[in-house]
C-alpha cells in the first residue's frame, strides 16, 4: 500500500477531487484511511433514501471512509452542522469544501476496484481483484 496525503482547497468538490487524485496516480483501487475539514454544502444520501439531501453549510466533516476505484466511489462522511447536529451518509457530489478537507489515500496498486450488481442485495456492490504485476523493460514473460 502506498499513501497519499491530500489537501483539498475551498471550491473544489470532495468526491470529484478524490477520484481525480486516483486518476491523476493512475491506480485503480484505494481507501479513505482519514479525512476531516469543512464545507459550505453538502450532498448526502442517507440510509434507505433514493436521493440525496441537501445540506446548508457551514459544516465540519469529522469522519471519512470509503473506497475508491478509477470507475466508481463508495465514500460515507460522518457531518456535524452548525447547530452541533451529527448526520452521516453516503457521500454524493455536491460536497464543496469551505475552507479545508485533509484526506489521506491507501492507494492499492495491485488491485482493482469494481462494482457489479449483486442479486442478493439487489446493489452494486465492491468485487476485488488482483491486478497483474507491472511489466518492466527487461524482464521476460
Amino acid at each position: 500500500m502506498e499513501t497519499l496525503p491530500l489537501r483539498l482547497s475551498p471550491g473544489q468538490d470532495l468526491r470529484r477531487a478524490l477520484e481525480a487524485a486516483l486518476a491523476v496516480e493512475g491506480a485503480r483501487a484505494a481507501f479513505v484511511l482519514s479525512g476531516i475539514g469543512s464545507l459550505s454544502g453538502a450532498q448526502l444520501r442517507l440510509a434507505g433514501r433514493e436521493r440525496p439531501d441537501t445540506f446548508e453549510g457551514p459544516i465540519e466533516v469529522l469522519t471519512l471512509a470509503g473506497s475508491l476505484s478509477d470507475r466508481e466511489s463508495h465514500l460515507h462522511a460522518t457531518i456535524a452542522l452548525a447547530d452541533g447536529r451529527v448526520i452521516g451518509g453516503h457521500v454524493a457530489p455536491g460536497c464543496t469544501v469551505r475552507t479545508t478537507a485533509e484526506v489521506l489515500l491507501g492507494l492499492l496498486p495491485e488491485w482493482e476496484f469494481r462494482r457489479m450488481m449483486d442479486h442478493a442485495t439487489g446493489h452494486p456492490e465492491l468485487v476485488i481483484r488482483r491486478q497483474p504485476p507491472a511489466a518492466t523493460g527487461g524482464e521476460q514473460p
